[in-house]
């Protein structure tokens, strides 16, 4: 080798260490950098991209082999950007080399300007709807007005000529403003709308209205659940309708529902996860919070801000990497405070911004910050998933790459296979042999069926369920049986067996389901085929062997596609098949026979009052005339002179209302009957006004339900509800077997419905009955009651004027449309009977077939038993407060007259220079003792009184008319009697040691009358 070669190889060598040395000491060793999340997204899947995409990088021998990043997460509120700002300021006296996040624009906002201000790159995955250049941001969320050209070239490709355009942010119209102006769409009719979860529904209604078939949809991604369900809730979801979302998540939404309507769903992605690379990435990640013991990334899906953010942290290291290569940076050293930029950030930001290369959201390329090269994959929804279509590109526009598959729509053309049940009026079958197909059935249930094939769009064939049954459990066997699984069982008026010979197909039924399945069929668009049952059964599991039978099993076997009929929806049949919404309420209900002797009814009388209330008038009457007693014993002025023309000072007072009197008073006046005695004092008038009222509001009260009473004309019913069949063993009952009524028995937690399964279940002979017409026989023949669904048994007792509904609903449940478990047509099939419902039609439909008929009876109103209830407390328990709010009120006039009095008495004896003067607290004290403690006497004296206990004197006012016109001179006053000197009270009364009777002397009462003025005084 020449000496030349040799040195040049040495001096390459020497360039190459050189270079090594210089660009490792360039970079530190750890480099922080700063992430902002709001506090909503703490642990999201935003969150785990950015530490995984940290821990990649970190060990990454090639990318930044002597440097490991490290990084510093802070949480704010959303719309705080104090908060935010502060934050900031704290990363950046730590020294971060670059701010990642937040979303939030308002956020974003604030800190970037304070990035901006200092010199550090600010690394955003948001929209930015502001135009001007950020000298310090780099944006990896596309352009949006590059977007808005994205679904501007999809409008177009579509020839859209009208759209609506539902946006849910305050800045939607602004993000979108743009599509809205563009020139190219000046032809284009365009309706905006803003709209949130409360009004989803009112937006759509108003642009079905329009007939406005191209909307896009701009709402939150966490909202979008609720307005695809008000999209369903409308039936806005067949193939007429094409909606364009705005959101790269498509991909995470729950489409289930949408993906057999034929519905136009269309989106773009950002994220290609057809790409192996995407995949390893989405495999390793979560592995990654595998062990971090959290679990926000779907490996199968990634979210377009958790893959930007990525993408985000790899544009920094690589811009990194690019920098250190060349240049030596510095620690960023700074602060809010000082406001002096770092003076590696502008070199930094610049590498960063020619970065180039390819990530989880595809080719990444940035023009002064915003990101203008990137890939759009056009998605659109079919049967088994979203299928990508076609690219957008910028520059080169859409590109569609699958036209088939983004112009099919489907097979629309089906027929259904319906399984049903003849049971009248819902399926019943023609008699005549000239019927065939579908046309053998008739009914309420095939006519429902009917419209609902013309809605949603759809043909059916119409069959019997084998076993007859609709499918119930059996707990022995552990089976099912019936219809659950796949055809319609005979039975009146659902589906029945038109007469005739010339019938076939589904012409041979009719009945009320027959009716719906027609009305549905029209309205959704299919042709169905009716078949019966096998087993003629509804649908039932046997315990034992865990086996459904009748129409429940031809659906879980998927022998048929739908079962129309009187099928009840409950939880066991729930859990193995489908049902649609109900089209029909009911319960189950106690078919019997009417009764025809009449009740004896002797104490009839008592009816119109509830126990209570008399009980109650009792106790009033008792308080009344308790309370009368008591008020004319207290007040002074119940107490009068029973002859006032007698001038004797010896006349004694009468109370006339003593207990006798006041009970018989409350009586007579209770009875609307004169007492010959009546109050006198106000109080005790208020009392006896206040009981009058209150007896005229019970008599009549009384009365007027007397003759309701009496023009009930009732009927001798042994049972009148569930609890009376429990409590007896004479009347045995009994329900269809294989049924739901069966099962809701056998699988009651009540008490009362425990016992009379326990009955039914070991009464022999058996009282369950294989259908509804020999349970029907059962009844008619007599002391048998059948427990049945309510609408079967109206259709019955509207026929038959000897059968009458016992009580009212034992529970409530719905009749529904059966499919196979995740059968597309339910929904549309729902949707379909809620529209039914709205306008009127299924009960127009029950009305043929349960009353206009010609087969209904006229039943006799007169004998039809009515019933008219006894008034309780809460009818006129009002009267009793009014009553004690009475007595109260007298009560407190009673005490007022008795203080009156007592001043009165008073104020009189200390004008009288003769009597001895007394206070009015011992006036009124000695008239309580009179009241109180004289053993009830009903007189008192008008000038003496006796009282073996009434140690000092008592107050008396009497009458005008009991003081005589010329009272005599007074006689001179006896000397005081054993030492004690005389007493006045009213009068002036004389004392004794032994409390005798005492004695009023005259000249006492001559001089107070003098004293008053010539006032008499008995």
């Amino acid at each position: 080798m020449p000496v030349w070669d040799t040195w040049s190889t040495f001096f390459r060598v020497l360039v190459f260490l050189w270079v090594s040395t210089s660009v490792t000491l360039s970079l530190q060793s750890v480099v922080r950098i700063g992430a902002i999340f709001t506090e909503n997204q703490k642990g999201s899947a935003a969150e785990v991209a950015f530490r995984y995409a940290v821990y990649k990088i970190n060990r990454d021998k090639t990318l930044l082999p002597r440097t490991s990043l490290v990084y510093d997460i802070q949480y704010v509120p959303a719309d705080d950007s104090f908060h935010a700002s502060k934050k900031a300021c704290r990363q950046v006296q730590n020294g971060v080399y670059a701010v990642f996040g937040p979303s939030d624009p308002l956020l974003g906002s604030h800190i970037h300007s304070i990035c901006d201000a200092l010199d550090i790159p600010h690394l955003e995955t948001r929209i930015d709807l502001e135009t001007d250049v950020k000298e310090f941001s780099i944006n990896l969320y596309p352009a949006q007005n590059l977007l808005n050209s994205a679904f501007e070239d999809v409008m177009s490709f579509l020839n859209w000529t009208k759209v609506a355009i539902i946006y849910e942010e305050d800045y939607g119209l602004i993000k979108l403003r743009e599509l809205v102006r563009s020139p190219h769409n000046k032809d284009l009719e365009i309706h905006l709308r803003q709209a949130d979860p409360d009004t989803y529904r009112v937006v759509l209604k108003e642009i079905k209205s329009k007939e406005i078939h191209n909307i896009v949809i701009d709402t939150r991604p966490s909202n979008m659940q609720l307005f695809l369900k008000g999209i369903l809730q409308l039936q806005m979801n067949d193939y007429k309708y094409h909606y364009v979302f705005t959101s790269f998540d498509i991909e995470t939404f729950d489409l289930e529902d949408f993906k057999y309507n034929f519905v136009n769903m269309t989106a773009f992605r950002i994220v290609d996860i057809d790409q192996m690379a995407v995949r390893e990435v989405l495999r390793d990640m979560g592995k990654f919070q595998a062990n971090q013991e959290i679990s926000m990334i779907n490996t199968s899906f990634i979210k377009a801000d958790a893959a930007l953010m990525y993408d985000s942290v790899y544009v920094f290291a690589i811009g990194l990497q690019t920098l250190e290569q060349s240049h030596s940076l510095k620690l960023s050293n700074v602060s809010c405070d000082k406001e002096q930029p770092w003076d590696g950030g502008l070199s930094l930001i610049n590498y960063i911004n020619t970065v180039e290369f390819k990530g989880l959201t595809g080719p990444i390329e940035f023009k002064e910050g915003k990101r203008i090269r990137f890939k759009l994959d056009l998605l659109k929804l079919k049967q088994h998933a979203l299928v990508k279509v076609g690219e957008w590109h910028p520059g080169t526009g859409v590109n569609i790459t699958d036209r088939n598959a983004f112009f099919d729509h489907g097979n629309m053309n089906v027929t259904l296979v319906v399984t049903t049940i003849l049971e009248t009026p819902y399926v019943m079958m023609h008699a005549w042999k000239n019927y065939t197909g579908n046309g053998r059935f008739y009914g309420f249930c095939v006519d429902i069926l009917e419209k609902i094939g013309e809605k949603v769009g759809f043909d059916y064939l119409l069959d019997l369920v084998p076993d007859g049954k609709y499918g119930a459990f059996d707990p022995e066997t552990g089976l099912w049986n019936g219809m659950v699984r796949e055809l319609m069982m005979h039975e009146q008026p659902y589906v029945m067996l038109k007469s005739g010979s010339n019938l076939s197909g589904n012409n041979r039924y009719e009945g009320f389901c027959i009716d719906l399945l027609k009305e549905l069929a029209k309205m959704i668009g299919f042709e169905y085929r009716i078949e019966l049952v096998p087993d003629g059964k509804y649908g039932a599991i046997d315990l034992d062997t865990g086996e459904w039978n009748g129409i429940v099993r031809q659906l879980m076997d998927k022998k048929a596609d739908l079962a129309v009929g009187s099928m009840t929806i409950n939880y066991a049949r729930e859990s193995v098949i489908d049902f649609t919404k109900p089209f029909m309420n009911l319960g189950i209900s106690i078919l019997f026979k009417v009764p025809t002797d009449k009740e004896s009814a002797f104490f009839t009388f008592l009816n119109p009052l509830g126990f209570k209330i008399w009980l109650s008038t009792l106790g009033a009457s008792f308080m009344a005339g308790f309370t009368i007693y008591a008020l004319a014993r207290f007040t002074p002025y119940e107490w009068v002179n029973p002859r006032p023309w007698k001038r004797d000072a010896e006349v004694k007072l009468v109370n006339h209302m003593n207990m006798s009197n006041s009970f018989w008073f409350v009586a007579g006046t209770f009875l609307r009957q004169g007492t010959g005695v009546s109050p006198q004092a106000t109080s005790t008038r208020i009392v006896g006004g206040i009981w009058w009222f209150f007896t005229l509001i019970i008599i009549s009260s009384y009365t007027a339900n007397l003759a309701a009473f009496l023009t009930v004309e009732r009927m001798i019913t042994p049972i009148e509800n569930a609890e009376d069949l429990a409590s007896q063993t004479e009347i045995p009952y009994g329900t269809l077997e294989s049924g739901s009524t069966m099962t809701f028995f056998r699988d009651s937690m009540i008490e009362t419905y425990k016992k009379m399964w326990r009955f039914m279940e070991n009464r022999k002979p058996s009282v369950f009955v294989p259908t509804y017409e020999e349970g029907i026989k059962k009844v008619l023949e007599g002391n048998y009651a059948f427990l049945m669904e309510s609408t079967m048994l109206d259709y019955i007792v509207q026929r038959d004027c000897n059968l009458t509904q016992i009580g009212g609903l034992l529970d409530s449940k719905g009749y529904g449309i059966a499919t196979p478990m995740g059968s597309p047509w339910r929904d549309k099939i729902s949707l379909a009977i809620l529209e039914l419902q709205e306008k009127g039609e299924i009960q127009m439909l029950y009305d043929k077939w349960w009353k206009n008929t010609g087969e209904t009876c006229t039943r006799n109103d007169k004998g039809k038993e009515s019933k008219a209830n006894s008034l309780g407390v809460d009818n006129i328990g009002g009267v009793f407060v009014v009553l004690l709010c009475g007595l109260a009120f007298a009560v407190i006039i009673a005490i007022v007259e008795f203080c009156y009095n007592s001043k009165k008495t008073a104020i009189a004896e200390k004008r009288s220079p003769t009597a001895p003067h007394q206070s009015i607290c011992s006036e009124m004290g000695g008239e309580l003792c009179f009241a109180l403690k004289c053993r009830g006497s009903r007189q008192r004296p008008a000038l003496k009184r006796q009282c073996s206990k009434c140690l000092s004197g008592v107050t008396y006012v009497p009458s005008p008319l009991d003081i005589p016109p010329h009272p005599p001179q007074p006689p001179a006053r006896a000397p005081p009697t054993n030492g004690l000197s005389p007493r006045l009270c009213s009068a002036h009364i004389q004392f004794k040691n032994d409390c005798q009777p005492f004695q009023i002397e005259k000249q006492a009462a001559i001089q107070r009358q003098q004293h008053q003025g010539g006032e008499k005084v008995n």
